[in-house]
């Protein structure tokens, strides 16, 4: 037999039911997960005032721990074996040998002393469950308050859980956003460098052409303002010249 993991709340030894001894779902509304935390029935009323030794309260008492604490059910083969809670009232020492376990489980599966830690969380959840079926064979109204705090501290932490878990979510979109965003800023601006350096191609071919034209024009007019100067200094000779012949023309008529 290998039976569940150990617990720091205390169970009886467990039993062995047979198959034809197992009951319907109806007449066994106990059969729940070690871990349920809500109650899957209606709770008996608490215990009448009857000595401690009476076996009609012990038997209320044990009705009640396994209704706010179900027992451990597993299968074995074909044999299906059931694990109550102890119904067996606590001494000092059993408190002192409870402190001492959790110490020593926490030491021992190493949980963190801060911060968020599954490990932690469960064996603290476990020995508060002990304290509720101490304090419940004691007396059975404060075990029943003190379960409606369990669950109350339970639902509180899931509310917290799923926020932390919406947060995270919120927050990895986000993130993913602010990436795409960052891809595409990026992209943008490499196109943008790519079109700057197009731009500054054009415009550097378009000043060697200015620089191209304006040395053709200078060279041009260079050659204009040479052709110019000769031809006024070829006019120049010409009218020096039939000048002088006028001139001669007159004195010798003279």
């Amino acid at each position: 037999m290998i039976p569940p993991a150990e617990s720091l709340l205390k169970y009886n030894n467990p039993v062995l039911v047979g198959r034809n001894d197992v009951k319907s779902p109806k007449e066994r509304p106990l059969r729940v997960g070690p871990q349920q935390s809500a109650i899957t029935g209606p709770v008996p009323p608490p215990p009448k005032a009857k000595s401690a030794a009476s076996p009609g309260n012990k038997h209320q008492t044990e009705e009640i721990l396994n209704a706010i604490l179900p027992p451990r059910e597993w299968m074995e083969g074909n044999q299906l074996w059931v694990q109550q809670v102890s119904s067996t009232p606590c001494t000092r020492m059993d408190v002192i040998r409870l402190e001492e376990q959790l110490d020593l489980k926490l030491q021992q599966r190493q949980a963190r002393e801060t911060g968020l830690c599954p490990v932690r969380r469960e064996l603290y959840s476990q020995c508060f469950d002990e304290l509720i079926r101490q304090v419940t064979i004691n007396c059975a109204e404060r075990g029943l308050l003190l379960l409606r705090v369990r669950d109350e501290i339970r639902n509180t932490i899931v509310t917290y859980q799923t926020l932390y878990e919406s947060s995270v979510s919120f927050g990895m979109r986000k993130a993913l956003q602010a990436e795409e965003g960052t891809f595409d800023m990026e992209q943008r601006i490499s196109d943008l460098e790519k079109e700057k350096q197009e731009l500054k191609k054009q415009v550097n071919e378009q000043k060697a052409k200015c620089e191209a034209i304006e040395k053709r024009e200078n060279e041009k007019r260079q050659v204009e303002e040479k052709k110019h100067t000769e031809e006024m200094m070829f006019l120049k000779r010409t009218n020096q010249q039939l000048k002088a012949q006028l001139e001669g023309i007159i004195v010798l008529k003279q």
